[in-house]
């Protein structure tokens, strides 16, 4: 049978061609949104794909026609050398070059999405420019997840051997063998200028997310409209978009839901004014506890044995001995809650009281603010103050905030290293820092050589990705369940040496400990996949004096990481003003204690109950805190929305309005 072939006016080829190699790569996009979804399939088994998937489409085509307006006006704009070779092999290069390095994103953040429960965003640039290790980190990536670079190499090669070369798009080969009249030329430049034209509208109300004057342009926060919970929009979402969305873009937005700033302070106000206090600081050291704050790496309260008494019909041990001794002598809370799923997010929040709405608080312009902490609070009352963090100075930017924030000395990979009591470089993990183990005795050690009182930090490395222990310890942890149990196991078994050695210590019982983690990391169960249940971390107060807390309980209030600055300085006494965005828990009714996080455009706030869900203009769905897996939503049925939806809106406008005005201080 003979093979009919369709011929079309060379003058369409062009555009034709754009057309199908732009559908390639929405083909591409949607394969990377199909690994996406499997790599992180038990955050997304009980999604409506098909609204998630219809709703992405929208996203893709913003990114694909942002990231490819080089190649769709270079592939129709008429320019003399259009039909050489060389001009067509530049542009199908630039073609297959762009699209490569977007879909290596898409894929690259499949395997982030677990650590932040979002895409990535042009913050991750701030987030790891101190970073020498990166090449080693991406290196394991490779090796590691070989089936998702088995599948960008494929797409890579698609993009070069199915790419549509207009020259041949109508099947005459011969075309591209002749040389343009003048007539050819001047047909070929009308049609190109009226394709760019044709094409011109459709590109913009494409990367705007509709025709409609009345459309604004789509941003992060739209890609709720296609997801029933905060965690669904990563999934909805692609990373180029979330990369060029945020490119230079003003970071914090101060609504106006209240017109007097008298009403906003009548419902809420971070200003702490502890009046009456029933003294001053104490008078001497003896008197005047020490304070020692633990950040520990993806310490998530999923773990630990003694927080989750029902887990697994009551059966489950958790990962961590030592601390649930710890918290059998400690004070800890029925629902306690991380205000961000970074580490960059961790250090604002528990020692300045921030929270991380929108951006991590020190990638942001609003980092230049002024702004006070614990050690700049404690410091001003005499009290040393020192943060210790195990890797290379300036990683992760935790030296720049310790210094901004009053911190007297800084401790970190280098100084550990220059003390000759210790195992210096040897002791390093060979990615990240020095391992847990050895670092909290140097922490313990140098603590001792502190003037009383004293007011320290330690920001762990151990439990972290690439998610390996010392090889001494390789047969005593080995791999159960998933990959970062044995590194809590680990991390666990370093804090019981560090309390252990700090037992022997003079300053010991006059130290009030706080407990914390960063940020939750990797889960195997349902209930900490949740948009919530993502935040779920330990804050754990300890007084081996017992003069301070009382007995050891677990109190049925709600915590977050921002409270531990007010409740510490509570515990003091301290009496100054002073502004952070929590409470102090000791001092608050139960009722009255509440938890706000921020995820992939939806704030989250937990108070009497409930967990409420507000995109910034209404409140899209209310959970009861007894429904776990968060499964029955009650918007417009709760009792207690109004008043919750109130709170979080004066809470939302007094951080922005005061970071937009560098207000930190009171």
């Amino acid at each position: 049978m003979k093979r009919i072939k369709i011929r079309m006016p060379d003058e369409l080829r062009p555009l034709v061609a754009v057309v199908c190699n732009l559908l390639l790569v929405y083909v591409a996009y949607f394969l990377a949104r199909v690994a996406y979804l499997a790599e992180n399939y038990s955050y997304f088994a009980d999604s409506n794909l098909t609204e998630i998937f219809s709703g992405g489409m929208v996203f893709d085509t913003s990114a694909i026609l942002v990231t490819n307006i080089p190649y769709i006006v270079l592939a129709l704009l008429p320019l003399p050398w259009w039909y050489t070779r060389g001009y067509q092999l530049t542009v199908k290069s630039l073609f297959a070059g762009i699209n490569a390095v977007a879909v290596a994103t898409n894929l690259a953040d499949a395997v982030y999405f677990r650590f932040t429960m979002r895409r990535t965003t042009t913050t991750v640039f701030g987030e790891f420019s101190n970073e020498g290790n990166l090449f080693g980190i991406l290196g394991t990536e490779l090796v590691s997840h070989w089936y998702l670079v088995l599948l960008f190499a494929l797409m890579v090669a698609a993009f070069w051997l199915l790419y549509t070369n207009p020259n041949t798009v109508s099947g005459d080969k011969q075309l591209q063998r002749k040389r343009p009249t003048a007539g050819v030329w001047l047909r070929r430049g009308v049609a190109g200028l009226l394709s760019l034209s044709v094409v011109a509208p459709f590109v913009v109300a494409g990367i705007r997310g509709g025709f409609t004057t009345a459309v604004r342009p789509i941003t992060i926060s739209n890609a709720n409209q296609y997801a029933r919970r905060p965690t669904e929009a990563a999934l909805v979402l692609n990373t180029p978009f979330s990369l060029y969305r945020t490119i230079g873009k003003s970071v914090f937005q101060v609504p106006a839901y209240f017109d007097s700033e008298e009403q906003l302070e009548q419902i809420y106000s971070p200003v702490h004014k502890p009046l009456d206090a029933r003294h001053t600081m104490a008078d001497s050291i003896h008197t005047t506890p020490n304070v020692v704050v633990l950040i520990v790496e993806s310490f998530g309260r999923e773990y630990i044995g003694a927080l989750n008494s029902t887990l697994e019909n009551g059966t489950y041990r958790g990962y961590t001995p030592f601390t649930d001794s710890l918290i059998a002598r400690s004070v800890t809370f029925s629902h306690s809650y991380c205000n961000g799923r970074k580490s960059i997010d961790g250090m604002p929040s528990i020692l300045s009281g921030i929270p991380m709405f929108v951006e991590p608080f020190f990638l942001t312009p609003a980092s230049m603010n002024h702004v006070s902490g614990l050690a700049s609070l404690l410091g001003s009352e005499g009290y040393q103050t020192a943060f210790f963090h195990g890797a290379q100075r300036g990683s992760m930017g935790f030296q720049a905030f310790a210094r901004a924030t009053g911190f007297d000395s800084y401790y970190g990979r280098e100084d550990y290293v220059a003390d000759s009591r210790f195992g210096g470089d040897a002791d390093f993990d060979g990615t990240w820092a020095i391992w847990d183990e050895p670092f909290l005795q140097y922490y313990c050690a140098k603590m001792s050589e502190m003037k009383q009182p004293f007011m320290t930090a330690i920001f762990t490395a151990s439990s972290h990705h690439p998610y390996a222990v010392p090889e001494k310890y390789s047969s005593r942890y080995p791999e159960e369940g998933i990959v970062i149990h044995k590194c809590i196991r680990y991390t666990d078994m370093a804090l019981g040496r560090f309390f252990r050695e700090a037992r022997r210590q003079p300053w010991y019982k006059n130290t009030l400990f706080v407990l914390t983690s960063d940020h939750t990391n990797l889960s195997d169960h349902d209930y900490y996949q949740t948009d919530i249940g993502g935040f779920c971390s330990p804050i754990v107060f300890f007084d081996p004096s017992g003069k301070l807390l009382g007995e050891p309980r677990m109190e049925q209030k709600i915590a977050q990481q921002i409270d531990i600055l007010p409740t510490v300085l509570g515990l003091l006494n301290y009496r100054k003003p002073y502004l952070a965005f929590g409470i102090d828990l000791f001092n608050t009714p139960a009722e009255e204690t509440w938890a706000v996080n921020y995820l992939n455009g939806i704030y989250q706030f937990v108070e009497k109950g409930h967990v409420l869900q507000f995109d910034g203009q209404k409140t899209r769905a209310v959970y009861s805190l007894s429904d776990s897996l968060m499964q029955h939503n009650l918007v417009g049925r709760c009792q207690e929305q109004a008043s919750m939806e109130q709170k979080l809106k004066a809470i939302i406008q007094q951080y922005m309005e005061r970071m937009t005005t560098d207000r930190l201080l009171p």
